[in-house]
């Protein structure tokens, strides 16, 4: 689809540029990225010819709001470290979380040129994170910048074999739309549905005073694809996979369950696939197998955890290696993106990046909907919300 010039966003927290990919497939136009990583950039830039004409490497706390060009949206990925289920958990206040504000500053003070819409990603966690406090301040600063909010979580297993659940929050510049006090539920099941599960749709209840605009949005496509359809077909002679003695540590750190079902694995005539996560429980590392079809979640290799294994089990034999940077781009529906720099440097970009077809399914069926209900209201030229 051509890019339509209304249609432009600024990327924050733009990593390797998976929203940006997510978006021009949707007949977005890029007008501005931002990240503070040189690392990401470079990857970026690798993928992006036009890298250097609109990305600025450089803490969101130091940009100034007067060099971001006015665009219909922006968007903000921010850090999840402080937030996730998987880390300590200091919230907001983190030093990573903490990000955000950088966000609503330049919101702040762009005023007038603020973007009629704007998108947010982040794990789950955020909506449990200091029992429902973090959610709620973002939610309320982005009330006090002048946007109603609409919360869902997309799991990527709708579109790509990888488990990947994130929360997104679309804000709209306020209008009459807004969710007003006499429509609002008598019972937080109104609000519960296949994108805002129970305890979100009690979230929205339970906070009357948050100005929400809730959207019904189409049912996620079921995606059939399986694990095995974004492998590479890797000989066994390749570098990539494990040597003996390094497999055999892998399974001696299985439990009993997850023996049971690699043994049955390799016994098997023919081919089978799972992953693994190494966790600690009870203060020992353990190997979780997982062999459903779908992956885990790719995450940054930050210690070492986070790198996905991929086991190769049938005919007596048992494989193992680290899923390939190819590998975690399909994961993200990024199939032709060009990769460049180290195995670690490709894992921690995808690991910290957006799922590229859950954007695009996003932007479709929401920001696309939003544009033709008001287009009316906005074709007499309201430049704040066109750039």
């Amino acid at each position: 689809m051509s890019a339509s010039p209304q249609r432009t966003f600024a990327e924050f927290f733009a990593g390797i540029g998976l929203m940006r990919l997510g978006l021009e497939r949707a007949g977005w136009k890029i007008a501005y990225a931002n990240d503070i990583c040189p690392g990401k950039f470079e990857m970026y830039r690798a993928n992006f010819e036009d890298a250097d004409d609109h990305f600025v490497v450089e803490d969101i706390h130091d940009v100034l709001a007067a060099d971001v060009p006015t665009v219909l949206l922006a968007t903000a990925s921010f850090p999840c470290n402080d937030l996730s289920l998987a880390g300590a958990r200091a919230g907001l206040k983190g030093s990573q979380s903490s990000a955000f504000y950088g966000f609503a500053r330049i919101l702040r003070e762009m005023r007038c040129r603020r973007p009629r819409f704007i998108l947010v990603e982040n794990v789950s966690g955020l909506l449990s994170s200091n029992d429902g406090k973090d959610f709620r301040e973002v939610m309320l600063t982005l009330n006090k910048l002048g946007y109603s909010v609409d919360p869902f979580i997309i799991d990527a297993s709708h579109f790509v074999p990888q488990s990947r659940q994130r929360l997104f929050i679309v804000g709209e510049l306020r209008s009459d739309s807004a969710l007003k006090a006499e429509d609002r539920a008598e019972a937080a099941e109104f609000y519960q549905s296949e994108i805002r599960p129970r305890a979100l749709a009690e979230f929205v209840f339970n906070n009357p005073d948050i100005d929400w605009r809730l959207r019904e949005l189409p049912k996620l496509p079921q995606s059939l694809r399986r694990l095995i359809s974004i492998l590479e077909d890797l000989p066994h002679n390749r570098s990539e996979w494990w040597n003996e003695k390094r497999t055999a540590y892998l399974l001696n750190q299985m439990s009993q369950r997850h023996r049971i079902l690699v043994d049955k694995m390799i016994d098997a005539a023919g081919w089978s696939f799972g992953t693994v996560f190494r966790r600690v429980r009870a203060g020992r590392s353990m190997a979780e197998l997982r062999v459903d079809g779908i992956a885990g979640c790719l995450r940054t290799p930050r210690g070492g955890s986070g790198r996905q294994i991929l086991v190769k089990a049938g005919f007596g034999e048992f494989h193992a290696r680290l899923l390939t940077p190819k590998e975690c781009a399909r994961l993200m529906g990024a199939n032709d993106f060009t990769i460049s720099g180290s195995l670690n440097q490709a894992l921690f970009g995808f690991g910290d990046a957006v799922c590229v077809p859950v954007i695009h399914w996003i932007a479709q069926h929401y920001l696309e909907a939003r544009i033709q209900e008001s287009r009316e209201l906005y074709a007499d030229g309201d430049k704040r919300a066109y750039g």
